[in-house]
This record gives structure tokens, C-alpha cells and sequence, in this order.
């Protein structure tokens, strides 16, 4: 029944945050329309925010897990920019009621660990190529990728795409040919 319970809450909230802003969700409101006391929905999460936190990473999760027979990352951010597109309210109700910091911390951490096993997978064909410039190189695309989902949210999520995407992969592409070219040189 917990289990049903905690669903429900999440349920609930997600078609709230299609109606409203994330500001505007009160948890009196939450637990009125999900037939439950204030209690039930404490048991389950520490505030509003913990809500939250857990409803994002249940939508990454869910998008990881769409996304992860694909092996380029250019394929899975437009299809990750495309998603969010098909949501503009749900994602301007986060967006607008949140911190700049919160929401650059979030997409920063989610992104930290995919890019940094993308780099790792791909050093693997270098020998020389040091744990640092492995970090260095998945930092830097955590920082272009953060830059160019704020910029596209900012944009109301009208950019295209496809284009977009296409540009910061081949900014990808030169940073990985330029911080890999001395390893591979000195393989030779």
C-alpha cells in the first residue's frame, strides 16, 4: 500500500506541474486532491522539495533507461531537447519557480557521470590518456551541455533542435581531437 501511495503522490504532482507552477503546489493542495492526510505525505517525503528532487530523477531515470541502446551522444540529447520540447509548460513550471542554481546544479549532476563514462568508454582506445584529461574533457562537455540546455529553456524551448545539437557535437568532436591528438602522437 506504501508503495501504491508514494506513486500516487508522484502521479499527483506530475499533473499538477502540467496545470501550475512548481511555486504554486502547496502540499495542502497535493494531499486534497490525492485523497490523503498532510501525515501520509511526510512519511513518504520530507517537503515539497524532496518531492521534487525525486519526481526529477524519476523523469532522468526514465529518459536514461529510453535513451541508452543508443550509442551517440548527439542521438540521445535530441531526443532528451525534443522530449522536453513536447512539455513546454511542465518544464517552464519547474524552471520558473526553481533557482538558476538549483536547476544548473541538477542538470550539471545528471549529466556528470554520463558524460564522464562516454569519455572513459572512448580513452579506451588511447593507452596514454591520463585519468585527468578523462575528467578534464567530460567537465568541459558538462559545462557546453549545461550552457546550451539553459540557453534552449531560456529560448522557451523553441530552438531548433537538431541544429543545435549538431553544433555542440561537433565542438565535442574538436575538443576530443585537440586534448587527444599529444597522446596519440606520442603512441606513435
Amino acid at each position: 500500500m506504501a508503495n501504491y501511495t508514494h506513486k500516487a503522490i508522484l502521479q499527483t504532482f506530475d499533473e499538477m506541474l502540467m496545470e501550475m507552477p512548481f511555486e504554486k503546489i502547496t502540499v495542502s493542495a497535493l494531499v486534497a486532491r490525492c485523497e490523503i492526510s498532510s501525515n501520509t505525505f511526510y512519511y513518504h517525503f520530507q517537503d515539497i522539495y524532496d518531492l521534487l528532487d525525486e519526481w526529477m530523477d524519476e523523469q532522468k531515470n526514465k529518459y536514461f533507461q529510453e535513451t541508452k541502446h543508443i550509442e551517440n551522444w548527439d542521438g540521445q540529447l535530441k531526443i532528451l531537447l525534443h522530449k522536453i520540447q513536447k512539455e513546454p509548460e511542465r518544464v517552464q513550471h519547474i524552471s520558473s519557480s526553481i533557482s538558476r542554481e538549483r536547476v544548473e546544479n541538477y542538470v550539471f549532476n545528471s549529466v556528470e557521470t554520463w558524460f564522464y563514462e562516454g569519455v572513459t568508454k572512448r580513452a579506451a582506445a588511447i593507452p596514454n590518456l591520463t585519468e585527468e584529461k578523462v575528467r578534464r574533457i567530460a567537465e568541459f562537455y558538462c559545462y557546453a551541455f549545461l550552457g546550451l540546455f539553459l540557453k534552449f529553456i531560456w529560448g522557451q524551448m523553441k530552438a531548433d533542435v537538431d541544429e543545435n545539437v549538431d553544433s555542440i557535437y561537433q565542438i565535442f568532436r574538436e575538443v576530443w581531437k585537440y586534448m587527444t591528438e599529444t597522446e596519440t602522437e606520442e603512441e606513435k
